[in-house]
């Protein structure tokens, strides 16, 4: 009994560990975050802008974003923050998404524009030869665990 006490308490202990460490390995490698200012001037004219809001369906404690969305034909950035996670994404979307189910049915519509490295004052280039109009909402996704994190609708 003391055997299986022991094995259970260890076990439990490891399994928070690995926890605590899938959600703080993003925060600790992430690199800096851009100040406003150096946003402002790598990003170019900004044809729309939007707002990402915590109170999205699919949005919780532990995945959401906050603040001004600002679309251009070069770059897209983010003046907010975002819930730490690991492999974030940001893609255009034809529809406005603030589920998992809604994002799944419409991935293949979608354009996947880059990695979100910072949970605070991004800035992601568009690629060369996308056009932004074409798409009406900049989302963005955890790829690795298939978690909505945001959405917001520009146009």
């Amino acid at each position: 009994m003391k055997r299986t006490v022991l094995l259970v308490s260890h076990l439990l202990a490891l399994a928070i560990g690995f926890a605590l460490g899938i959600y703080a390995l993003p925060i600790l490698v992430a690199p800096s975050a851009l100040a406003p200012k150096d946003i402002e001037a790598l990003m170019g004219p900004a044809q729309w802008t939007a707002q990402f809001r915590r109170e999205l369906k699919d949005s919780d404690a532990l995945h959401w974003g906050e603040g001004m969305v600002f679309v251009g034909p070069r770059s897209i950035s983010l003046l907010g923050r975002l819930a730490p996670g690991p492999d974030y994404k940001l893609y255009l979307s034809p529809e406005f998404v603030e589920t998992e189910a809604d994002f799944q049915r419409l991935k293949p519509q979608m354009l996947r524009v880059g990695d979100v490295k910072t949970f605070e004052n991004f800035l992601v280039p568009v690629p060369q030869g996308v056009d932004p109009s074409r798409f009406n909402t900049v989302i963005v996704w955890c790829e690795a665990f298939g978690q909505f994190i945001t959405a917001a609708k520009y146009r």
